[in-house]
């Protein structure tokens, strides 16, 4: 049985530039929740991309849904992959790539392997996975669903939801909290650059932090 639903509204282009400033793990220095599993990694680590969720479930090692789904992805979707405890099979592999790259999507990210990553690279495609197997799904016509609740990492991933991609990680955002959270941390990215400049000109970072007056008042003096 496939079970396929509306696709989400998405995230307005505006909040997207603004998420794509926007480092995973400047964040993570104000979030303890919403980021999938630090062992699903890029496969191009020099890429950022913010998008809409656009959700799978693939069970057992059939991707006909997947197949499906490069027929409705439109530009700017992020693919959230649960693969439902299958760390054997990659389900993305070479002409999935080429296929979700033509749809326009801006990124994926599975809960399992992927193959074909010289054709991932190629192309160019932003992915995150749990690495390489030569071990892939076929079509078998069994079941799967799009656009429903799945959980990648770790993390559940409703359809629609703002995600945030980078060489850190995977962060995702309810498209109600994102334009809050991108905008504190474009602040703290901007006060960064400003920290580093008071650096270079000879200040120390533990007086600049408050580490110094922490660790001076509470310090035990050794004879």
């Amino acid at each position: 049985m496939f079970e396929v639903n509306e696709m989400p509204r998405q995230i307005d282009a505006d909040l997207i530039r603004l998420m794509e400033r926007v480092e995973t793990a400047t964040i993570g220095h104000f979030l303890h929740s919403g980021f999938v599993d630090r062992e699903i990694r890029a496969v191009l680590p020099e890429k950022r991309v913010a998008g809409t969720a656009v959700t799978v479930r693939i069970p057992h090692a059939d991707s006909t849904i997947l197949h499906y789904l490069t027929k409705i992805v439109r530009p700017g979707d992020f693919v959230a992959i649960e693969r439902c405890g299958d760390d054997r099979h990659a389900c993305w592999g070479g002409v999935v790539t080429h296929a979700m790259k033509l749809a326009g999507i801006i990124g994926a990210v599975i809960d399992g392997p992927a193959t074909d990553f010289s054709e991932i690279r190629k192309v160019e495609m932003p992915m995150w996975c749990r690495g390489p197997s030569p071990i892939t799904t076929k079509i078998l016509g069994l079941e799967g669903a799009i656009n429903v609740p799945v959980t990648v990492g770790g993390q559940v991933i409703k359809p629609g939801d703002a995600i945030i991609a980078d060489e850190s990680g995977v962060v995702v955002l309810a498209p109600s909290q994102a334009r809050a959270a991108a905008e504190k941390a474009l602040g703290m990215q901007e006060n960064e650059i400003a920290l580093l400049e008071r650096l270079r000109n000879g200040e120390f970072l533990p007086d600049i932090s408050g580490a110094t007056k922490i660790v001076e008042g509470q310090k035990r003096q050794v004879a």
